[in-house]
């Protein structure tokens, strides 16, 4: 009898201790949940980051559409301008030329000659003529002139807001820094740049 009470006792003392240890947490056991307030605090900081994320996303996906709005509608002066002056020289395929003239546009520099060859060819191919060749060459100086200083500039500033001293120096020294793709990657870099700047200005 003495045995069993003594047995009763070390029992009951060991599962006194169990439950305290239960009760306090071990150090294999699994840590504490973070307090409501840390998520709590968490949660409108990543909200306000993806928030910005998107916002800056939306203005330079805005600013990249005004952008091609502009060059279309670049082109499609450069290819009106292209359509008068082949239909006054008769040249064969004159819509056809001024197609593509506008769709060169949206290769600086290059495209305008790619734009020139067409024409030049159709000239000496049907009627070689040399007055019309030298006029086709004068009619494109022209229009190289107006599209790159006055159409580009101004259809820029109005659709994009990029100011016209902006957008005739820096595709140039990008086109020095990085030739060929400075000079094409300015227009919409540009257009990204001053749409992130009006609303800090604003």
């Amino acid at each position: 009898m003495v045995a069993f009470g003594l047995l009763a006792g070390v029992l009951s003392g060991v599962l006194a201790m169990t439950d305290q240890d239960a009760n306090s947490g071990g150090p294999n056991d699994p840590p504490a949940a973070p307090p409501s307030g840390a998520l709590s605090a968490r949660e409108p900081a990543q909200g306000n980051f993806s928030a910005k994320s998107a916002l800056h996303l939306r203005t330079a996906g805005t600013a990249l559409v005004n952008w091609w709005r502009a060059v279309t509608i670049q082109g499609l002066c450069v290819a009106l301008l292209w359509l008068i002056g082949l239909l006054l020289l008769k040249v064969p395929l004159a819509p056809v030329w001024a197609l593509i003239a506008g769709l060169m546009t949206l290769v600086p520099n290059i495209g305008g000659v790619i734009a020139l060859l067409g024409p030049a060819f159709s000239i000496l191919v049907s009627k070689p003529d040399m007055y019309r060749l030298c006029f086709l060459l004068g009619m494109y100086a022209v229009i190289v002139v107006i599209d790159q200083l006055m159409l580009q500039p101004l259809i820029m500033k109005r659709v994009t807001r990029v100011p016209v001293w902006a957008s005739i120096l820096v595709p140039i020294v990008l086109g020095i820094v990085i030739p060929f793709w400075g000079i094409l990657l300015a227009p919409p870099l540009l257009a990204i740049v001053y749409a992130f700047r009006r609303p800090s200005q604003s």
